[in-house]
């Protein structure tokens, strides 16, 4: 059967139990619905939204209609709209949940279930599988009861608050006009997007045309996530096109987000940890004393460096924003070098593309207007903190029980050296309390390593960092390019894991 991964339920479109289709949608509503019952949030709100994938209109009908039937006063949203729009929902209307039908970034013929809880924070262990249990108890007919579409005004809401990001975290300033490259790779971001963007003060936007429509089948990629090899190609040949000062990619489902930006050899897509550094210390220049930024073990060590240096808290969460959004008290930011960002958890308390598109955008137009880039400020950070330089590598195997066992395999035998240093090992699967994960993690004098199966697709994840001191503005080049070599060198080493 399907079990609750990544905050709900992901899988492949089809018939029977290990498969996404009305009666496993229906079966686990009905235990979500009995698992808020026996915590005392009988009767309560939940928020229904879907994203344009196949089945999704579907899969978000019988929702609505199980929650309706089992007591529940169901708030259907009326459009297939961004992830992020329920999770502002939940939070705005104090909903005891909210369910969202998608799977993010996976192949089309995927879909997903996405649960969140009281807050507007996705679902957390245990209740994943204290919900299995109460989905394994359903052995009577679900009933279910009509629902009727209705937005009330959440989704004009969501942009209001959106739109105000710009002076809420920027604060005053001079902003330069800026050209914007967009796309929303086939998904639900497009029209939304643009509508913030617009909202903010962005209106000179050139979408890729090909990409803006929802179409679940993702024609022009192969996979639909910025992050994935060619699958940002169209996106870039037009900004470069219409000379952008900016370009933005949000995935299928709106809540991540990825920026090109303009080089001295061409255009390029920014690392997540790239975006995350830089939109963190655009939200710290205005944010309280002692405020709190966070990251997960897979990302890069960087923005703990630059808390320390701009006086705020730093915590490092496990993967995924179930646990970020759980960083600590006074968090102003939160991200993942998976390009999502939480640049506004006050409203949403998850990743969220939209509103990190908008940021990025106000970010670009202020240091346009000091005639400086994205690239002068990572180059400033690295002349200051020393390179950073990291790498995702992803190897897709053909299922998730042949990522387990690399890292079954590479536990039992782990390296002592990588890339000419000696590296220390912790096996985080045998660590006590919340830090416990399957992960794999090796450290060394500047260098860092993280392996581990992923959560949600079949793929073996390596999580790759070289630190490299700069001895000042023109040892730059020379650092950099040893840092690429050893980088180099790590990443052949991941790719021999899985033969």
């Amino acid at each position: 059967m399907l079990t609750f991964g990544t905050a709900g339920l992901r899988g492949p479109l089809g018939p029977g139990p290990d498969r996404m289709n009305e009666t496993t949608v229906a079966h686990a509503t009905a235990g979500l619905a009995a698992w808020l019952r026996d915590r005392c949030l009988g009767g309560g709100q939940v928020v229904v939204g879907r994203d344009a994938r196949h089945g999704s209109a579907e899969f978000a009908e019988v929702t609505a209609e199980v929650l309706a039937a089992a007591g529940f006063a169901v708030i259907r949203l009326p459009q297939p709209w961004p992830t992020p729009v329920t999770a502002f929902a939940v939070r705005a209307l104090g909903a005891v949940a909210g369910v969202q039908i998608t799977a993010s970034h996976n192949p089309p013929a995927d879909n997903g279930y996405k649960v969140y809880v009281d807050g507007g924070a996705q679902l957390l262990a245990p209740a994943d599988t204290e919900i299995e249990r109460q989905i394994a108890a359903v052995t009577e007919p679900i009933a279910r009861t009509p629902v009727e579409v209705a937005d009330s005004g959440l989704h004009s809401r969501y942009l209001a608050r959106v739109a105000q990001l710009p002076q809420l975290i920027g604060g005053p300033g001079e902003r330069a006009d800026i050209r914007i490259a967009f796309t929303p790779l086939h998904g639900v971001g497009g029209a939304t997007a643009v509508e913030a963007l617009t909202a903010a003060g962005f209106t000179d936007i050139h979408a890729v045309a090909e990409q803006f429509t929802p179409d679940p089948d993702f024609p022009t990629v192969a996979f639909p996530n910025p992050e994935e090899p060619g699958a940002a190609d169209l996106l870039l040949r037009l900004a470069e096109r219409v000379d952008a000062d900016l370009a933005i990619a949000l995935d299928p489902d709106a809540d991540r987000c990825a920026l090109g930006v303009p080089t001295a050899e061409g255009w390029r897509m920014l690392r997540g940890d790239e975006t995350g550094v830089l939109l963190a210390d655009h939200v710290l220049r205005t944010a309280p004393p002692d405020s709190l930024v966070a990251t997960t073990i897979v990302s890069s060590r960087l923005l703990s460096r630059l808390a320390a240096d701009r006086g705020a808290r730093y915590a490092e969460t496990l993967t995924g924003f179930k646990w970020l959004a759980r960083a600590g008290d006074g968090l102003v930011y939160a991200y993942e070098e998976a390009i999502g960002h939480c640049v506004d958890p006050a409203a949403v308390r998850d990743k969220d593309g939209v509103s990190a598109a908008v940021l990025a955008a106000d970010l670009v137009s202020r240091l346009r207007a000091r005639e400086r880039t994205l690239i002068d400020e990572l180059d400033d950070y690295a002349v200051r903190f020393g390179v950073h330089a990291g790498d995702q590598v992803a190897l897709r195997l053909p299922d998730q029980r042949a990522a387990a066992a690399v890292v079954d395999t590479l536990r039992t035998a782990p390296p002592r050296e990588l890339a000419g240093t000696a590296v220390d090992y912790t096996d985080m699967s045998a660590l006590r309390g919340a830090m416990r994960t399957d992960a794999l993690l090796f450290t060394g004098d500047g260098l860092r390593v993280v392996v581990r199966p992923s959560g949600t697709e079949p793929k073996l994840k390596c999580y790759l960092e070289v630190v490299q001191p700069v001895s000042g503005p023109d040892g730059l080049p020379d650092a950099r390019k040893a840092a690429r070599e050893r980088l180099s060198e790590l990443t052949d080493y991941c790719r021999a894991l899985a033969g």
